[in-house]
């Protein structure tokens, strides 16, 4: 997908999707709040929970663990109805600069999985948010795409503009 395919109400709501390169996927968003707030959405467990699971796939955190700082970890749990097991999404987070960028592994795919760099980038009191998750091979990014796993940050993106009042 790219810039020019994405859906009319994805572009009302100032998320952009687009492809780059070929194993990159870059969505854009801004988000009417201060760049320090939208940072601890996205490293505080308790605010995460709030936000990170797209409300329409039926998921449910079971659990959020968050140690933000360079070489700490993440594990987040989750439920759902169709799943026997709870299943876990885990990573390293490989840099942290409060306010302005986290960069993690997500390595629950055991292909080494993939990387996203997020930047949060203030201006006027608007926080311009670029998320690059960069993919081991171009199948691994084609495959998240057929999944939707790409499309759920729309959703996410609007549920952390609701979460901060800022829809």
């Amino acid at each position: 997908m790219d810039a020019s395919t994405a859906s009319d109400s994805t572009r009302a709501k100032h998320t952009t999707t687009t492809e780059r390169l070929e194993r990159e996927l870059v969505i854009t968003r801004t988000i009417d709040a201060p760049a320090r707030i939208v940072f601890d959405a996205w490293t505080k467990p308790e605010l995460l929970e709030r936000w990170w699971v797209p409300k329409s796939i039926g998921m449910t955190f079971v659990s959020c663990e968050a140690d933000v700082r360079t070489g700490g970890t993440y594990k987040f749990v989750f439920a759902h109805p169709s799943f026997p097991d709870p299943m876990a999404f885990f990573g390293r987070y490989l840099e942290v600069t409060p306010t302005s960028r986290l960069v993690w592994t997500n390595e629950e795919g055991g292909e080494g999985g993939s990387v996203t760099t997020a930047t949060f980038e203030e201006k006027g009191g608007k926080t311009l948010i670029v998320v690059r998750d960069v993919y081991p091979s171009k199948q691994a990014l084609d495959e998240a795409i057929a999944s939707g796993s790409t499309g759920a940050y729309d959703e996410q993106f609007t549920q952390l503009d609701e979460m901060l009042g800022a829809s």
